[in-house]
């Protein structure tokens, strides 16, 4: 291929690689040193495209890592005159555990697996299958959705400049790699602004150039070199591809990839979604609620409020449409009658409103719409204790728990026996609250993963942090309901 094998530039920032003649593709560093901070993805990507003058007299197509990755190298690629598009790849999570990356999958058939991972978690030949299927499913997916229907942009005998958000692991920036490879790149750069000191020793095999702004001695994760580091929708993923191409099909793309047909016509055809008010019986007492069932739903999520709400609640509703319009059954509804409601005592029983929950989750199981739907809990404030109490004990058990600014610590000793893969998301600023989520995310151990939304508070008022939530919630529900209905078909 005609790699470069030098290295060089100014080891500021703490790379012992650069400047040593160990063969590696060449490495431009800054002098930026440790602590360096972006304001965002976009001053990042112009402080890059700074560094990528050299490259303009190429013939370079920008591929950005969805999704973080798009805004930095829509900065870069606008800096070069450049086409932009994408290079899709899915990370390979563990079947317990789906945070922990075991692998990674990318278009053209690029597979990159961590046999010591896999053989550590005792991964059966079966599990890995079952999780490689879905992810490429999802890869597919997305690649049709954010480019709106167009075909890729051929990266035959051109430079491929590969941008990500940063780089941590790197099996990521590999698989990209890969793919790029096998789509007949010439010549690929992978470009960061962030990334450890022993990047070049672990991507200098797959790489031509690596370029990156600040590698410091004491990295620990790519978010904390941004002073913002939210989520990138994929809304705003596809409005920037289709800003590049002039397209004016970004519209119709987003609600595609929200509604999670694309690709799939045969969802069209079965009818509009089930949406209706439900009485729901619990012994004696009858509870009203709000249900809502897509075409081909992936599974169904339950909500459980907080105390002094209700099944209208806002941030709860928000919530919910975000997930149905992602393919989710939601159903809200009330834990205690209008006479129930009037005991102040009712509404902090934690144990009360978990055997209410368990029971709503009964009865959905035996209505005909939401028969053989995997089960998860979406629980805010003192609702998320009550979920955690249900799915310490429900049975079958629950797919998946995320708690919203929940109070985890009202449910007591049945954290230890919650076995459902849980999601604890906080705000940054909701101090009391999120001390009590970390102690709750050590008790539970591997099962917990604690997501902080900067500069949200208890009720995630502030601009954009509930829809950060949202976004999370969706990703874990769609992960771990998807995996339960994989594991366990519906049979007709």
């Amino acid at each position: 291929m005609g790699r470069d094998r030098r290295a060089c530039g100014d080891t500021g920032a703490g790379s012992a690689s650069a400047g040593v003649d160990r063969s590696p593709p060449v490495a431009r560093l800054s002098s930026w040193g440790p602590g360096v901070l972006f304001d965002d993805r976009i001053e990042a990507g112009r402080h890059l495209a700074a560094r990528l003058g050299h490259l303009r007299d190429d013939d370079v197509v920008v591929v950005g890592l969805p999704r973080g990755g798009v805004p930095v190298a829509a900065e870069v690629a606008r800096a070069l005159d450049a086409p932009l598009d994408v290079i899709l790849v899915r990370k390979l999570g563990l079947p317990f555990q789906a945070e922990l990356a075991m692998g990674a999958i990318g278009e053209g058939g690029a597979r990159f697996l961590r046999e010591d991972i896999i053989d550590h978690a005792h991964v059966s030949p079966p599990e890995l299958a079952a999780v490689e299927r879905r992810e490429r499913r999802e890869l597919d997916r997305r690649a049709r959705v954010y480019r709106g229907g167009r075909d890729r942009i051929d990266l035959a005998g051109r430079t491929a400049v590969i941008v990500d958000d940063g780089v941590a692991t790197g099996s990521t920036a590999r698989v990209a790699c890969q793919v790029a490879r096998l789509h007949g790149a010439k010549r690929i750069v992978l470009a960061v602004p962030v990334a450890p000191p022993d990047w070049v020793d672990r991507l200098a095999d797959v790489t031509d150039e690596l370029i990156v702004l600040a590698t410091p001695l004491d990295f620990q994760a790519i978010r904390l070199f941004y002073r913002d580091f939210a989520a990138t929708s994929d809304e705003e993923v596809i409005r920037l591809l289709a800003a590049d191409t002039t397209t004016s099909r970004t519209a119709q793309a987003a609600d595609d990839l929200i509604d999670g047909r694309a690709g799939d016509e045969s969802n069209a055809t079965e009818g509009p979604p089930l949406d209706a008010d439900v009485v729901i019986p619990i012994g004696a007492a009858a509870l009203r609620g709000h249900l809502m069932v897509p075409p081909r739903a992936a599974g169904l999520v339950v909500f459980v409020h907080g105390s002094g709400s209700s099944r209208h609640s806002p941030r709860n509703r928000f919530v919910a449409d975000v997930l149905h319009r992602s393919g989710l059954a939601t159903l809200l509804f009330d834990l205690l009658t209008e006479d129930e409601e009037l005991q102040r005592r009712n509404v902090f029983d934690v144990d009360l409103l978990a055997s209410r929950l368990m029971e709503v989750s009964r009865w959905a199981g035996q209505e005909s719409q939401l028969a053989g739907l995997p089960i998860g809990y979406f629980g805010a404030s003192t609702g998320a204790a009550a979920a955690l109490t249900a799915a310490a004990v429900a049975l079958p058990p629950v797919a998946a728990v995320v708690s919203r600014g929940g109070r985890p610590d009202l449910a007591r000793g049945q954290l230890d026996r919650v076995r459902a893969p849980t999601l604890l998301i906080v705000g940054a600023d909701d101090r009391e609250v999120l001390y009590l989520n970390k102690q709750a995310a050590s008790r539970m151990g591997v099962v917990a993963r604690l997501e902080v939304i900067p500069g949200a508070t208890h009720l995630f008022e502030e601009p954009g942090t509930l829809r950060a939530a949202a976004e999370r919630a969706r990703e874990w529900f769609l992960t771990h309901l998807t995996a339960t209905a994989d594991a366990h078909p519906a049979h007709p």
